[in-house]
C-alpha cells in the first residue's frame, strides 16, 4: 500500500481531505469574509490590522500574504494546534469518523521518547502531590485551607489538586527511584538545577499545586500556589517541550464537552475561578492562567464556541482586563458578553459569599461589550456636576456610533438620554456625526492609501513596492501554476525542460509533481500539498496558486515560459564571460581575450 508523511495510507490522507473543506476547517478559528471567488480573514498566525489571510476554496487551499503561511486544510490544523502531520490527520479522521485500521500503518503517531517519559513523569509528579494532600502531615495544612474556600473531596478530586512540602528534594528523590533522567526532567520544567553546586532539587516547595492538562487530558505542567504570604503567589511551570502557555487553556480538556454542546464559554482568569464555578454546575469554563489572552487561545476558543461570557474579576484591574480582550474575541468573529461582579469581588469570592444560583444568574445577565464599556467609562464620570456629564458624553458617543446597527443605536442613545437627562435628538444628531466622521476617516485609510501597511509588527513602516520578478522566475512560477492544474502541461514541460529549473525551490515541486502525476492522480492543488513534506515548499506552492494565471494553456505559451527558463544559464554564463573578457583586456592579454570574444559569440548565436 502506497502511504503518505508518518506512514498513513495516501487513501486515508485523501479522505480526510475530501472531508475537510478548507472554508470550514478555517472558519471554526478565522472569521472569514467572501470578496469575490476568495474569502479574507485576520491571519490567525501573525499580527495585523487589514485581513491579508486568504482562503480559496476552489483549490482548497489558504495563503497569508503578510506571513507567507499556506497549504492546505490538515497544513491548518497543523500551523493553529501545534500538530504533527500525523497527529493532524488522525484528529480530523477522529473528527469526520473516518476509520484508522490498526495495523495498516495508521498507529500510532511516531514516538518521541522524551515527550513520552515527560508526559509520564508529569502524571507521576500529579499522583504523588495528590497523596501528600490527602494522606500526609504535609498536606494538614494546605487541606485546611483548601477547606476554608469550601473546597470538598470531590472537587479536590475532580482537579487532582494536590501539594509541594517545602523540602528541597521530595520530587527529586521520587523520580531518581523511578530511573529518570533528573537533566531531562529540569528541561521538563519540574526540577530546578542547583546554583552553587551539581544536582537537582524540586521547583515547587510548599505550594497547593494545580495540574495543568493539554486538551486531551495529559498533564503538561503545573501551577503552584503558595501558602501564607510570599511571592509569587502562583508558579507555573516554564515553557517545555509538552507546555506553551500560549496555547493552553486551564480546563479545557474537561470543560469542551459542555463548550460544543452549549457553543459557549465562561473564561475566568484564576484556577480557583474555573475551580468554584464548576462545584457551582457551570462546566464550561477555562482560565488563561493569570497571563494576558493570546491570539492562539482565542483561535481555540474560536474553534469550539460561538459565545464568550467574560467572567473576570470585579475591581478596577479586572475590568481593564475585560476591556483588552474584548476586540481580540469579536476580531475572530465571536459573540462577546461580560459578567459583573460586585465591586472587588472575584467569582470565587461571590460563589462563597452569594451561593452558586446567585452566580449563575450573574453570568445569565452578562451585559454586551458596548453596555460594559459605558460602565466602564462612567465609572471615571461624576454625572452630578455638568462638567462630568459633558466629558462622559464625549467619551460614550463614540462607542456607540460605532454600532452598525442603528436599533442598536438607538437603545444605547435613548439610555443615555435617559440617565443624563439630556435631549434624544442633540445626542442622535452629534452621533451622526461622529460615524460620518468615522466613515471618512476609513476611508481616507482604506486599502488604496499609500502608506498604509496592514501588519501590526509594521505599524512605521511604509508598503513597499511590489517587487518585479526576473523574467526567468516568473516564467516559472507561470509554468508550475499551468502544471499544477493540469497534467497534460506538466507532461509537456517534463519532456522539454525536466527537472532544469533555475530556482532550487521550483525545481523540487516539479519533480514532485511528475511523480504525482505518473501514479496516475488528477490535478488536485491540496493533495498534491500534503505529498511535498516539506513547510517551504508548501508555502511556495501556495502563493504560486495565488496568482492569476489562468487555467487553459497552449504550447505557444509554455514555449515562450522554457524559452526564458533556459535562456537564463545562458545568459549568466555570457555575463560572466564578458567579466573575463574584461579582466584578459585589463592584464595585457589580448589573445586570451579575443578567445573569449569569440566564445561570446557562439554563446549569443546560441
Amino acid at each position: 500500500m502506497i502511504t503518505g508523511q508518518g506512514n498513513i495510507p495516501d487513501d486515508v490522507i485523501e479522505e480526510v481531505l475530501a472531508k475537510s473543506d478548507i472554508v470550514d476547517t478555517v472558519s471554526k478559528y478565522v472569521h472569514l469574509t467572501k470578496q469575490g471567488k476568495y474569502l479574507k480573514g485576520l491571519c490567525p498566525f501573525h499580527s495585523e490590522k487589514t485581513p491579508s489571510f486568504t482562503v480559496t476554496p476552489e483549490r482548497q487551499i489558504f495563503y497569508c500574504y503578510g506571513c507567507g503561511k499556506g497549504g492546505n486544510a490538515i497544513k491548518f490544523r497543523m500551523e493553529i494546534e501545534g500538530f504533527s502531520f500525523p497527529e493532524a490527520v488522525k484528529t480530523m479522521a477522529e473528527e469526520n469518523d473516518i476509520s484508522l485500521p490498526e495495523g495498516q500503518g495508521v498507529p500510532a503517531i511516531p514516538r518521541n521518547p522524551e515527550k513520552e517519559r515527560l508526559f509520564e513523569a508529569n502524571e507521576l509528579s500529579a499522583k504523588l502531590y495528590h497523596f501528600l494532600l490527602k494522606n500526609t502531615e504535609h498536606g494538614t495544612e494546605a487541606m485546611r485551607y483548601l477547606r476554608s474556600r469550601g473546597m470538598n473531596d470531590k472537587i479536590i478530586d475532580q482537579f487532582q489538586i494536590g501539594y509541594a512540602p517545602d523540602r528541597w528534594d521530595t520530587l527529586v528523590q521520587f523520580l531518581t527511584k523511578r530511573s529518570f533522567d533528573l537533566k531531562e526532567m529540569e528541561k521538563g520544567g519540574l526540577l530546578s538545577a542547583r546554583h552553587e553546586q551539581e544536582g537537582y532539587l524540586d521547583r515547587f516547595r510548599g505550594r497547593i499545586m494545580f495540574p495543568i492538562h493539554d486538551r486531551s487530558g495529559k498533564v503538561i505542567a503545573f501551577a503552584g500556589r503558595i501558602l501564607g504570604e510570599g511571592q509569587p503567589k502562583y508558579l507555573n511551570s516554564p515553557e517545555t517541550i509538552l507546555f506553551n502557555k500560549s496555547r493552553t487553556l486551564y480546563n479545557l480538556h474537561q470543560a469542551k464537552t459542555s463548550i460544543r454542546k452549549l457553543r459557549q464559554i465562561l473564561l475566568f482568569e484564576g484556577y480557583g475561578d474555573v475551580i468554584s464555578s464548576w462545584e457551582a454546575g457551570l462546566h464550561n469554563g477555562v482560565a488563561t492562567m493569570g497571563t494576558s489572552l493570546t491570539e492562539n487561545q482565542v483561535a481555540i476558543m474560536k474553534s469550539l464556541a460561538e459565545e464568550v461570557v467574560v467572567v473576570y474579576d470585579g475591581d478596577k484591574a479586572g475590568m481593564a482586563a475585560a476591556l483588552k480582550v474584548i476586540p481580540l474575541l469579536e476580531g475572530v468573529g465571536l459573540r462577546v458578553r461580560i459578567a459583573l461582579m460586585n465591586e472587588g469581588m472575584d467569582p470565587d469570592d461571590y460563589i462563597r459569599k452569594f451561593g452558586a444560583e446567585r452566580f449563575r444568574h450573574v453570568v445569565e445577565s452578562a451585559v454586551s461589550t458596548t453596555k460594559f464599556k459605558l460602565i466602564y467609562l462612567k465609572k471615571n464620570h461624576i454625572l452630578l456636576e455638568e462638567d462630568g456629564k459633558i466629558a462622559y458624553t464625549k467619551e460614550a458617543l463614540p462607542i456607540i456610533a460605532a454600532l452598525n446597527s442603528s436599533t442598536e443605536r438607538e437603545v444605547y442613545l435613548r439610555e443615555l438620554s435617559s440617565e443624563l437627562h439630556l435631549s434624544y435628538e442633540s445626542l442622535k444628531q452629534d452621533c451622526n456625526l461622529l460615524r460620518q466622521s468615522m466613515m471618512q476617516k476609513k476611508m481616507d485609510e482604506g486599502d488604496n492609501k499609500e502608506n498604509r501597511w496592514n501588519n501590526g509588527r509594521h505599524k512605521k513602516g511604509r508598503v513597499p513596492a511590489p517587487t518585479l520578478l526576473p523574467a526567468y522566475h516568473a516564467a516559472e512560477r507561470r509554468l508550475l501554476s499551468l502544471m499544477l492544474q493540469d497534467a497534460e502541461a506538466a507532461r509537456y514541460v517534463g519532456d522539454r525542460l525536466g527537472e532544469a529549473f533555475n530556482i532550487e525551490d521550483h525545481a523540487a515541486i516539479a519533480a514532485y509533481l511528475y511523480a504525482f502525476y505518473a501514479q496516475g492522480k488528477s490535478p488536485d492543488i491540496s493533495r498534491f500539498m500534503s505529498s511535498l513534506h516539506d513547510d517551504r515548499l508548501e508555502m511556495t506552492v501556495s502563493s504560486i496558486m495565488m496568482m492569476e494565471a489562468p487555467a487553459e494553456w497552449n504550447v505557444q505559451v509554455l514555449d515562450d515560459c522554457i524559452r526564458e527558463v533556459l535562456k537564463f544559464p545562458q545568459q549568466r554564463e555570457i555575463n560572466q564571460k564578458k567579466e573575463e573578457m574584461i579582466k584578459a583586456e585589463r592584464s595585457g592579454d589580448f589573445l586570451r581575450a579575443a578567445q573569449i570574444a569569440s566564445e561570446i559569440i557562439a554563446l549569443e548565436r546560441q
